[in-house]
């Protein structure tokens, strides 16, 4: 009878234990095929993901009461086309997210590899999300330099405080000089009712993994907004990137890099949703000795997603890009892999489309 008493209550404080913390698994699958002409024309699967990017990961949190929570997340980019992971081209590895930390009444703070704070407080007013042949190039375009995730880092998010929120992230650069490939950023936003606005800023420094020129100094800032009205969303965007010393020439070079979309998202009966957006893009560069023309773009986009249920969903965009002064912003730089093959045509301009399905788990 002790033995049975024993056993019961070693269940009962397990069974506690356990309802006091929980690990979800969750994941995104999304693939379809993409047709792409410039001078080219290359068609095929979609390798990162159309509508939103696929992915899969862990998510986990423990109360330690009192208020306190410790939490992980790990987080891995895949291709469904061949189930590779879309950022090393190999095996499964956590290059989306991975961290671990601590929250509560003060906010959280996070510990590793995250999408940062600027980041996340402006690209949501993208029509298409940062995802897809449609997405704005405004965080995408190598020369820039610019990477939405920042690693080796310790994140704070603030708590809400009647809509206005504020995150910050630290990038410890792990070099013998404390100052290379260090990334400082902040961004704060303010969500009320119809009404949203995001304001974002970076400092990279002696980074060149992002850059195919060679970042030095890259300084970034940008701010968005939207409002609702119910029959449709309308929403815009302004980023502006300087990188200085990038390696273009002499000391003291420098690439700037301007873009603004707007954008527009409509629903359409009860499962249906409208995209439209319209980016333009601006780069010039000041290099010692040499005068350099203003490099300018443009893009369309265009979408339809069809929702057949809460997790499952088919969509379809169309995006057409024209460059101007041999500028060379390629949408299919969005494509990932074989699909930028197509390149541009003789006036600089390039058509894409995209169709496929997305699920949730």
């Amino acid at each position: 009878m002790k033995k049975s008493l024993i056993a019961l209550a070693v269940l009962a404080a397990s069974g506690a234990a356990m309802a006091q913390s929980s690990v979800t698994l969750y994941g995104v699958l999304d693939t379809g095929l993409t047709y792409s002409k410039g001078d080219e024309s290359v068609y095929g699967m979609t390798h990162v993901g159309g509508n939103v990017n696929s992915r899969l990961g862990f998510r986990g949190v423990e109360d330690l009461g009192n208020g306190l929570k410790a939490t992980f997340n790990l987080e891995a980019g895949m291709g469904v086309d061949d189930g590779t992971d879309y950022f090393t081209g190999n095996g499964m590895a956590f290059r989306r997210t991975s961290t671990v930390g601590l929250e509560g009444g003060f906010g959280s703070v996070r510990l590793g590899r995250m999408l940062t704070s600027s980041y996340l407080a402006v690209n949501r007013y993208d029509a298409f999300g940062d995802t897809g042949i449609g997405a704005s190039l405004a965080w995408n375009i190598p020369q820039t330099g610019y990477a939405p995730r920042t690693e080796n880092a310790i994140s704070y998010t603030s708590p809400n405080f009647s809509g206005f929120k504020i995150g910050a992230e630290y990038g410890f650069g792990e070099q013998q000089k404390a100052s290379d490939k260090r990334y400082i950023g902040i961004g704060a936003t303010y969500d009320n009712g119809p009404l949203s606005l995001g304001l974002g800023f970076d400092r990279l420094n002696g980074d060149t993994r992002n850059n195919t020129v060679g970042t030095e100094n890259l300084t970034t800032w940008h701010l968005g907004a939207a409002y609702n009205f119910g029959v449709a969303k309308l929403m815009g965007f302004y980023k502006q990137s300087k990188d200085k010393d990038a390696g273009v020439g002499a000391a003291g070079d420098s690439v700037k890099f301007k873009t603004f979309g707007l954008g527009v998202t409509a629903p359409v009966g009860a499962a249906g949703e409208v995209r439209a957006s319209y980016n333009h893009y601006r780069l010039s560069a000041d290099v010692t000795g040499f005068s350099v023309p203003t490099f300018k773009a443009n893009q369309l986009s265009l979408g339809y997603v069809h929702n057949l249920s809460k997790r499952t969903a088919l969509y379809g965009t169309y995006a057409y890009l024209k460059n101007k002064n041999d500028s060379g912003v390629n949408m299919g730089l969005q494509l990932n892999g074989a699909m930028s093959g197509a390149g541009l045509s003789d006036s600089g301009a390039q058509h894409g489309l995209q169709v496929g399905v997305r699920h949730a788990f």
